[in-house]
């Protein structure tokens, strides 16, 4: 497992300063790691972002990868995790012609089969949204496009909170408190 390329997830707390998203895309591009998914959110800490960013790799380079992102001053901390340690999604966009939906008389059951849903539906053309993993995202625009043709398509990049009861990050912050706290008396 140690050398065994897999898909590993790295989350990021960072403090929302320009050029880090760059910063942090070169330590994987040093390390000549192609990043499979990149998002970047407001976390649930105040003040406080989130990135979650994907790459295969050997547990040996994502623990070099999340060390060297942890020597940025802006980064608080940083994870990785693989599948079984996470849960985990994305969302996809569909855009089709109206008349391909409305002529097969397939729109309903391939709603209710992939659970996808309608977001907007016009005599042009119907968004459908699809949230799942990358593979029943892919297999919604593979059965739409025996449909018709898919007008346009978007997947959003992977994101993930972790199996576990709490947080990691709080833990590391609630650490980093009491430390401060000790020094300070």
């Amino acid at each position: 497992m140690e050398n065994e390329n897999i898909l590993y997830t790295v989350t990021a707390y960072t403090e929302n300063q320009v050029g880090l998203m760059s910063a942090i895309a070169s330590i994987f591009t040093r390390r000549s790691l192609n990043i499979w998914s990149l998002s970047v959110s407001a976390s649930a800490i105040k003040d406080v972002h989130k990135f979650t960013i994907t790459t295969h790799t050997t547990k040996e380079k994502i623990m070099a990868v999340v060390k060297q992102i942890e020597r940025r001053v802006d980064v608080i901390k940083a994870f990785y995790y693989v599948n079984d340690d996470i849960i985990y999604r994305e969302l996809a966009l569909y855009k089709v012609e109206t008349c391909n939906l409305l002529e097969s008389n397939a729109l309903e059951e391939l709603l209710h089969k992939r659970n996808a849903r309608i977001l907007e539906m016009n005599k042009n053309f119907t968004v459908l949204q699809k949230t799942g993993h990358c593979e029943e995202t892919l297999a919604l625009y593979e059965d739409l496009k025996k449909l018709g043709p898919v007008l346009q398509f978007t997947r959003s990049g992977r994101i993930a909170v972790t199996k576990g009861e709490h947080e990691y990050v709080d833990e590391f912050l609630a650490e980093r408190e009491i430390e401060r706290l000790k020094i300070e008396k």
